[in-house]
């Protein structure tokens, strides 16, 4: 008889019967149980296979212990994937599940985010099918392949305006002549650090005194986004904003400045709110095309890629390379 235990993470059932070896582990103990007496039935008859009737949310539930946590963006992951076991495609069974149940995810996610949200979450639920198919057997086909993916959104061009970072600096109170000791001033010099730098809002928050080197010039990223580490050259306003942190450096104190991502995120908001700006559909991470579009003025493009940390020079080039072409058209003469 299986033997279903109390787990951290939900309820563990471990099966030993004819051979047979298997453990798993459900959010619910009726679940548990439902597992067990399916598998030991099949046992019995003869007829086990790894497919198993289990409702998809425990692939989902077993994804996010085993692969997910291994990931640098676990935290977001594993919100996405909670987000979609309250879905109704969540309950449905391995067995019965169909290309209809991902169409009406699909769908129902588009009447409430952007194409390229469901595109990223499309990803993710295509990996789990892999994984669930390859790694553990646990189904034979992937309905998610067959059906029609959002349509994939044109690559965003915005740039920030001299008279929006001016009213964002604003209204930030954010002034090289006092101390930015509010979270609104050292948001308001991230931007300006990031419009300088190329940096990302995750690298300049996890940014560290350790990290700085004044005499080279230089912010060391020991791992970025896509897992390698890059070396940042600041400008004299990147150095300036830096000293200017360094007012407000308390002893034991590691980041420079001394925000979350999640803060920096909701702050900025704040910000736009404040400057009137709410209708103005402009992001933080604006900043890196902003920076990039500058630096292509003074460096060339393999340089530009050193700088931002791009490994594919197209993606730098169609995402985050927006020049202005009525200064480009000066430069003809």
């Amino acid at each position: 008889m299986a033997s279903i235990l109390k787990h951290k993470n939900g309820w563990r059932v471990q099966i030993r019967k004819k051979g047979v070896n298997k453990s798993a582990i459900f959010r619910t103990k009726p679940e548990a149980q439902v597992w067990a007496n399916e598998t030991e039935k099949s046992i019995d008859a003869g007829t086990y296979e790894e497919i198993i009737d289990v409702p998809f949310s425990f692939i989902i539930d077993k994804y996010i212990r085993e692969i997910t946590i291994q990931k640098k963006g676990a935290k977001a992951e594993t919100l996405r994937l909670k987000c979609l076991l309250d879905m109704p495609i969540a309950d449905v069974s391995i067995i019965d599940l169909t290309e209809q149940d991902f169409e009406n995810w699909r769908d129902e996610r588009l009447k409430k985010v952007s194409p390229a949200s469901v595109l990223r979450e499309w990803n993710t639920l295509s990996n789990i099918m892999t994984v669930a198919i390859n790694k553990w057997k646990f189904i034979k086909e992937n309905p998610l392949k067959n059906i029609d993916k959002p349509p994939t959104p044109k690559e965003r061009t915005r740039r920030y305006s001299d008279e929006e970072i001016e009213r964002l600096v604003y209204v930030s109170k954010y002034d090289f002549n006092y101390s930015p000791t509010t979270g609104r001033s050292r948001t308001a010099a991230a931007m300006l650090f990031a419009i300088e730098t190329a940096m990302r809002a995750g690298e300049i928050c996890n940014a560290t005194w350790q990290d700085i080197d004044l005499k080279k010039r230089i912010l060391h990223i020991p791992t970025s986004k896509n897992g390698h580490a890059r070396n940042v050259p600041l400008s004299a306003l990147a150095l300036k904003i830096i000293n200017h942190l360094a007012l407000v450096k308390k002893e034991g104190e590691n980041r420079i400045f001394k925000i979350t991502a999640g803060t920096l995120d909701t702050t900025f908001r704040e910000l736009k709110t404040l400057a009137g700006l709410d209708d103005a559909d402009l992001h933080f991470h604006d900043t890196r095309r902003e920076a990039l579009s500058r630096l292509s003025k003074k460096v060339e493009v393999m340089t530009l890629a050193k700088i931002s940390g791009h490994r594919d020079i197209k993606i730098l080039l169609n995402t985050y390379y927006a020049p202005d072409m009525s200064e480009i058209a000066k430069l003809l003469d």
